[in-house]
């Protein structure tokens, strides 16, 4: 296992390209994890939300984690998704995770009849039993309507695997107190998504950015992630500044539609949105478009002073 934390810097979550059928693309996504590692993200995070886990069956997972694992070759720690509606499907996720060479697991509280906090518990219990990887709590309650207490991420960090939360922004915006509270109550590595909040969250100390764009756009993403991590505020928020028209179709569109429809535009794979998802018409694509440009030429700026 790679000597860096997974849960500490810029974890990048690319999309998982796929066709109609929920056929992964191998060739494709090894293309775009040897961009991340050429980077220096700190972390991938394969088959988050972006990564349409939650819309593979369990044979296109395992081939994405095998072909992950081959491409990444262990030069930088892989974080895979093993999120199910049932726990001994997780359980199954989990180790076909582990045995395909992950470093660590992404699990979410998937469901459909809603859980209850003692529900949620034991399923994490069963999961973070089933294999020896660190864990990170995927705590998600847009997509899963589920809501950790306190007291729950208190007894999940008990659980020795249970390393990490990957923590949505927080609704009143109380930053600072919510990453007070978190730390006091548990010793979890406490990072968060949200792309549009992550320069506030790492100038407040969050140990991880959780990044739906750095699958996309590492270095750019990397850059803002160091200068709020050393404290930089000038730079974080210059930079910050520099995504918030994208951070704003985001919001708009939902980032998993903007992000697919970018996959393409930067010509590094052909994939489809799982349906019911459907593709953004051609006004919104123009929208993204226009605000994205100015973040794709930094990039390769960025990557062409990498190689001097």
């Amino acid at each position: 296992m790679p000597s860096a934390s997974p849960f500490h810097g810029l974890s990048a979550f690319p999309p998982t390209p796929a066709n109609t059928d929920g056929r992964v693309d191998t060739e494709a996504l090894g293309r775009l994890l040897e961009r991340l590692c050429e980077a220096g993200v700190a972390s991938i995070g394969l088959l988050g939300s972006t990564g349409i886990y939650a819309y593979l069956t369990r044979e296109e997972r395992l081939r994405a984690v095998m072909a992950a694992a081959e491409c990444v070759a262990g030069r930088i720690p892989l974080i895979v998704g093993a999120g199910a509606l049932r726990t001994d499907h997780a359980v199954g996720l989990a180790r076909d995770a582990e045995s395909a060479g992950a470093d660590a697991l992404l699990l979410a509280p998937v469901s459909y009849t809603p859980l209850t906090q003692e529900e949620a518990y034991q399923h994490f219990l069963a999961v973070a039993k089933a294999t020896k990887l660190p864990v990170c709590i995927y705590n998600n309650p847009g997509t899963t309507h589920f809501t950790f207490s306190r007291e729950l991420l208190q007894r999940l960090c008990d659980i020795e695997t249970i390393k990490a939360v990957k923590m949505p922004l927080p609704a009143d915006g109380d930053l600072p107190g919510e990453l007070a509270a978190l730390r006091e109550k548990t010793g979890l590595a406490i990072g968060y998504s949200g792309d549009w909040g992550a320069a506030d969250a790492l100038l407040c100390g969050a140990d991880a950015w959780y990044s739906v764009i750095g699958g996309l756009l590492p270095r750019t993403a990397l850059g803002l992630t160091r200068a709020a991590m050393a404290g930089d505020v000038d730079e974080a928020r210059r930079l910050d500044k520099l995504f918030e028209p994208l951070w704003q179709t985001f919001k708009a569109f939902g980032s998993i539609r903007v992000v697919y429809m970018l996959l393409e535009h930067l010509s590094l794979a052909r994939a489809e949105l799982p349906r019911p998802l459907l593709p953004l018409k051609s006004a919104d694509r123009q929208r993204v478009l226009d605000v994205v440009e100015p973040l794709i030429a930094l990039e390769g700026g960025r990557k062409a002073q990498s190689l001097l």
